[in-house]
């Protein structure tokens, strides 16, 4: 189908005058794509899918919501009152709305599953050092997006969230209380904050779509110049694009569409992790909910804050454990790339995994003594990880390669 299409008039045309064809070879027809490809490999390509349901579903929610914390004539804002407008009165509002609330969650499900499969499958190694960074660019960019769009609905949860995260840069010194007052737009969350944020939240994705790019071309550079590098366990047996692995992702998508489908249509608050309770009740700067924790997807982070006493310590500790996945690549000095082949490194990777998400259930959850206690343990496993990944090459013994190397 390809090659029909490149041998019609008006491609060649275009072709004359972009070079559209070398590309479409050098990204598809001759991509080189290892063997051993699994269904682990799907992410990055759902990952696309959900980004441009965002996009589109966002630019039909912009047309209608208002942001203003201005009191309506029902005691309510405008902000609120708009979103209650969509999912009520706007011709298939509310599908747009959850379609949007939920793929937020989902985009975070298939990037946090993506970046998983690059620990264990030691993606990060060299040659992939840039591609490693910018992936984890685009996940800052991701968090910074959501938290910006979480404020957007302005019920009671999204109010006293943002009201929190911002107290944290007041926790800087020097700037800190200057840095707070310029991303609030004043002395504490209103109007002028929700302003700022709407603003953000439109901007981040088309950000995020330009470094998703990069993050493609980087990719497809990497395969195209180390043929020999790019399979999973024994960087051999490259072969060139099929259109099983086409099939393949397909497949993915189609698993993918039904749960997120489900979501959607049935239980789009997802037991309140997708959307809280409190957010169907309109902000109200009196009255502070009895737990304020933010969404799923960045609780982790929120633990490792809380961890420690002092707020200071606790925001360093927090940017801290998100700074070290940039250097990730430079730690580990292993020859050998997947943790199939390095027990020791496998071992890690899945005490990691759990200790991600022990801290993401302990910062959705109330805190506890006993909570505490657990969230300090998986934080010091969190942070165990990367300190003892430049030593472990030393002591491990590696098993034998496929193909006898």
């Amino acid at each position: 189908m390809i090659d029909k299409m490149m041998n019609t008039r008006l491609f060649q045309w275009v072709d004359e005058r972009t070079d559209l064809g070398a590309i479409i070879k050098s990204q598809l027809t001759e991509y080189p794509v290892p063997k051993n490809l699994n269904y682990m490999w799907n992410f990055g390509s759902l990952a696309l899918l959900v980004l441009v349901l965002q996009i589109l579903t966002g630019i039909f929610l912009v047309m209608y919501y208002k942001p203003s914390a201005e009191l309506t004539y029902g005691g309510y804002t405008v902000a609120f009152d708009s979103v209650e407008r969509i999912m009520r009165d706007i011709n298939f509002g509310w599908l747009i709305r959850y379609m949007h609330a939920v793929g937020a969650s989902a985009f975070f499900v298939v990037v946090y599953m993506h970046i998983g499969r690059g620990l264990y499958y030691g993606s990060f190694k060299s040659p992939r050092e840039l591609l490693w960074i910018i992936g984890v660019v685009i996940l800052l960019i991701m968090q910074g997006a959501a938290f910006f769009g979480y404020l957007l609905p302005w019920g009671q949860m999204s109010f006293w969230g943002a009201t929190v995260i911002t107290n944290l840069f007041g926790a800087l010194p020097v700037l800190g209380e200057y840095l707070q007052q310029v991303l609030r737009g004043g002395f504490a969350v209103g109007d002028p904050t929700l302003n700022r944020f709407f603003s953000l939240h439109y901007l981040f994705p088309l950000l995020l779509a330009a470094i998703v790019g990069g993050h493609i071309h980087a990719l497809h550079v990497v395969h195209s110049n180390n043929p020999d590098g790019i399979d999973i366990d024994h960087e051999k047996d490259a072969i060139p694009f099929h259109p099983y692995y086409t099939v393949k992702d397909a497949f993915g998508v189609g698993v993918f569409l039904l749960g997120y489908c489900y979501f959607v249509f049935f239980n789009p608050e997802a037991w309140g992790y997708f959307i809280e309770v409190d957010n169907f009740v309109p902000a109200n700067n009196l009255q502070t909910p009895a737990h304020i924790a933010p969404v799923w997807y960045l609780t982790p982070w929120y633990t490792i804050l809380r961890t420690f006493e002092n707020k200071l310590v606790g925001v360093l500790m927090m940017g801290a454990s998100l700074a070290v996945l940039f250097v990730l690549p430079f730690l580990d000095k292993s020859t050998v790339r997947s943790s199939r082949y390095r027990p020791v490194y496998r071992q890690m990777v899945i005490l990691f995994f759990i200790s991600v998400v022990v801290l993401g259930y302990c910062g959705h959850s109330a805190p506890t003594a006993t909570l505490k206690v657990v969230g300090t343990i998986a934080t010091s496993v969190y942070f165990g990880f990367f300190l003892l990944l430049p030593f472990v090459h030393k002591f491990e013994k590696t098993r034998p390669l496929p193909g006898g190397e």
